[in-house]
């Protein structure tokens, strides 16, 4: 999306803010969770759409941090050049292809390198170039964990009774500027998560991601789910903001391109070579 399409929607997103006030609470009709949900699937695209789905490709440019990140002059080295744009980050291009069964590869562009991480469903592989690895590594057993524990792509919603999974609706909350159900998933291993879904839109705005422990202690981090468009009949975010608690810097992953159902072997989440 453009910068001059960006605009008109900041200054038409403040406001709200400025008329009701940034203390006035979040307000929308009660409803059950089948609704919710209900509501929710038709306005991603409806079950059918998302059933038909077998494989999916995005492509775009993930932050890496950038000019705001602390810099160590090494003894006898130059100072480092003055920082123009402290906020300014760089962006690295990906790929990222995943089909049904949780199987993903994701491609990485870094100093004209190529990264690769694929999983084939139970186990995991990485080939990390840009650190002189020529080989394939394994995954972590935290790495192959958190694989193994993510959804497939039509998210946590979609057929959540299936899966052994418990909602509860909780308050409404205020999500930048807008109404939203605040979800409580028990998934079936225990696990607890929570999602937010627009109560005018329907369409999911936020989401707990993985914790991430910084300073010796776990960090809460969130994930926002903003820009969505239409590709083939399916709603899909093209702007994704982590947030971690704690961290000034957040992380943007900005899609360019969605490909729904590409032909894509299962060679493609083999150990690469």
């Amino acid at each position: 999306m453009s910068r001059a399409m960006i605009l008109p929607c900041v200054v038409l997103a403040l406001v709200p803010t400025l008329v009701l006030g940034a203390d006035s609470p979040a307000v929308a009709p009660k409803l059950p969770v089948a609704t919710i949900v209900e509501r929710n699937i038709a306005a991603r695209g409806g079950l059918a759409a998302w059933q038909a789905v077998q494989t999916l490709s995005w492509s775009g440019k993930m932050d890496a941090g950038g000019n705001n990140q602390p810099r160590i002059r090494a003894p006898g080295a130059p100072a480092p050049p003055p920082v123009k744009d402290p906020g300014a980050q760089a962006q690295l291009p990906f790929v990222l292809e995943m089909k049904r069964g949780h199987k993903s590869r994701l491609e990485l562009q870094f100093n004209g390198q190529t990264a690769v991480q694929v999983f084939d469903g139970s186990q995991g592989w990485k080939l990390r170039p840009f650190l002189n690895r020529s080989d394939a590594e394994p995954f972590t057993a935290d790495e192959l964990k958190t694989a193994s524990q993510q959804a497939e792509f039509d998210g946590q919603l979609i057929g959540y009774a299936a899966k052994g999974t418990k909602i509860e609706v909780g308050d409404v909350e205020d999500v930048e500027g807008k109404a939203a159900y605040k979800l409580k998933l028990t998934l079936s291993d225990g696990r607890v998560m929570h999602d937010w879904v627009d109560a005018q839109s329907f369409l999911e705005v936020k989401i707990d991601g993985e914790p991430r422990r910084l300073d010796g202690r776990p960090r809460t981090v969130s994930v926002f789910m903003r820009d969505y468009r239409r590709v083939n009949g399916l709603q899909i975010p093209h702007l994704l903001e982590t947030v971690v608690q704690g961290v000034q810097r957040t992380e943007k992953i900005h899609i360019e391109k969605v490909v729904v159902n590409p032909r894509l072997d299962d060679s493609r989440f083999a150990k690469p070579t």
